[in-house]
């Protein structure tokens, strides 16, 4: 995937301004992807998604992460270094649309989560009603001592054997780092969710990106896109000229 220009740096944090974070993800990659429309991007996998975005993160910022975590135990921030080479894990094959697992006198077939799905639990504030509704949505079909049953709240385990099969399916969707606490020895499993950690990025770019360009538009009397249409190298040189 090509890098950001800066201009499409800028659009991307205009739109993505006053969205959820899960429309954000997707509006990102709406941004990159421009030949993909929205539906699309929103039925892809979670894994397939937060893929293409740590690729659009990587040809952007470098494979190098580096972020901060705060300590559960203590409070304190543990900085963490990443090589996104190493986050890249295998895509499941979305042409096998269902899976099929059996747990206590259940038999369900499994679809992989969308976006969609992540966005019908943003007003969920129990973590256990979320699962729960989770699992309803992606469950296409559950067989009860091999009679159908639909539209019942799953019991406690098949909600869990449904979670545990689809991160062990789409393990790209459900990254965790093994984080350890400098202060207090605390050791814990961190999400990393790269929408969000991209549009920290971004959101900090824009902003230097900005206030470049309105430094070099007072010096000089230049447009927006004119500057943004110079590389790095040479924007920055001109910038040294109005100090």
């Amino acid at each position: 995937m090509p890098p950001l220009s800066g201009q499409e740096m800028l659009r991307m944090w205009e739109i993505g301004q006053p969205l959820h974070p899960v429309d954000r993800a997707l509006a990102m990659l709406a941004v990159a992807s421009p030949e993909t429309d929205w539906e699309t991007l929103a039925s892809w996998s979670i894994g397939r998604r937060d893929a293409l975005l740590l690729a659009l993160r990587e040809s952007t910022f470098g494979r190098q992460l580096v972020g901060l975590a705060s300590c559960p135990a203590c409070e304190e921030q543990a900085e963490f270094t990443l090589d996104s080479a190493k986050l890249r894990l295998e895509a499941p094959d979305e042409s096998d649309a269902l899976s099929t697992i059996h747990v206590a006198n259940y038999e369900v077939s499994v679809r992989l989560l969308d976006s969609h799905d992540l966005a019908a639990i943003v007003g969920c504030t129990d973590v256990a009603a979320a699962r729960s509704l989770l699992a309803q949505r992606c469950v296409m079909r559950a067989l009860r001592d091999g009679a159908d049953v639909t539209g019942e709240t799953y019991p406690e385990a098949v909600v869990a054997a449904v979670g545990a099969h689809l991160a062990e399916r789409d393990p790209q969707a459900d990254l965790e780092l093994e984080m350890a606490c400098d202060s207090c020895e605390h050791r814990w499993l961190a999400i990393l969710d790269i929408g969000t950690f991209l549009w920290t990025e971004i959101s900090a770019e824009a902003r230097r990106l900005v206030r470049e360009v309105s430094q070099l538009a007072r010096a000089f009397g230049w447009r927006e896109a004119d500057i943004l249409a110079l590389s790095t190298v040479r924007r920055q040189a001109y910038l040294e000229l109005t100090t």
